[in-house]
């Protein structure tokens, strides 16, 4: 079990590596996208072709981009919210409600981007029903991936939370003799690697395709179009005072143009479903969850 402290030391520490890695002071300024400052936009999976078609769209627009690709999650906040980046897009509103909750930070969203289905996988059973009586179960282990990975499982009939769970859902709640299977935190990016070694396992969109894996085999996934799933949209992310930045509007704007929409979608495996909520929504929306994690 990960409880607060600790997630708060590893991101923390994430920061660090972060800042020591980007290097240079953090003079808070705003790159304007023009030649030779170049906007910079933190992701996981700046590999995936979506990018390419989304750069090159900015740069025809005169705005260029430089992507800032990091290998798991607790990363690109900390560097945003240290000046190292100008916006971060890799998280749901969830995750983001957590970071700042736990930092006493006011990162926001100024644009959504997605909802991409949380999935169960296997490559040892053909169903959710095959899975044994006793099997274990890997799952992303931080806090907000970590919860609606226990919520997936309990709507799949593979475990039991007190009390129905919510959002901010713990290991330690599993009902562990009305449940059929245990349960393995690790973290998101060794849930695909734990496969050979588990029943089954909770793997994050942005591993599934690196893992050889294909949507369509996921023996179970939440619903992306249920109110449960507000907390879960992926959005752009700035620091508050650039909140009404315009050439950060204008990129959420291409984003939402339909060739990096089709890219975007066959980096998904077809899984993602696009959204484009209102700057002004996603922040009451993020307030709700903060409100809920600071008084639960």
């Amino acid at each position: 079990m990960i409880g607060k402290n600790a997630t708060l030391v590893g991101v923390l520490a994430a920061g660090a590596l972060v800042l020591a890695a980007c290097g240079g002071d953090d003079n808070g300024t705003v790159a304007s996208g023009t030649d030779g400052d170049a906007i910079k936009i933190g992701v996981v999976g700046a590999s995936d072709d979506y990018w390419k078609v989304f750069t090159d769209l900015a740069e025809s627009e005169g705005i260029e981009v430089e992507l800032i690709n990091f290998t798991d999650y607790p990363q690109p906040n900390p560097a945003l919210s240290q000046g190292q980046l100008d916006l971060n897009q890799f998280q749901h509103l969830q995750y983001l409600a957590a970071y700042n909750v736990a930092n006493n930070d006011d990162l926001t969203p100024i644009g959504a981007t997605a909802i991409y289905p949380l999935a169960l996988y296997s490559k040892e059973h053909d169903s959710v029903d095959d899975i044994p009586e006793g099997g274990e179960v890997a799952i992303p282990n931080d806090e907000t991936n970590q919860a609606r990975a226990l919520l997936v499982l309990q709507d799949a009939g593979l475990i039991t939370l007190e009390d129905g769970g919510n959002s901010t859902s713990l290991p330690s709640d599993i009902v562990e003799d009305e449940s059929r299977v245990s349960v393995t935190p690790v973290s998101a990016e060794q849930t695909a690697v734990a496969l050979n070694s588990v029943d089954a396992s909770i793997i994050n969109n942005d591993f599934v395709t690196d893992a050889g894996l294909d949507p369509s085999d996921a023996l179970y996934q939440d619903q992306a179009d249920s109110p449960g799933a507000r907390p879960y949209i992926n959005v752009w992310a700035a620091r508050a005072q650039d909140r009404d930045n315009e050439t950060f509007q204008r990129l959420v704007e291409l984003y939402h143009t339909a060739d990096v929409l089709a890219a975007s979608s066959a980096s998904s495996g077809g899984s993602a479903v696009f959204v484009d909520n209102p700057a002004d929504e996603l922040r009451e929306i993020l307030g709700e969850i903060e409100g809920d994690l600071t008084n639960p």
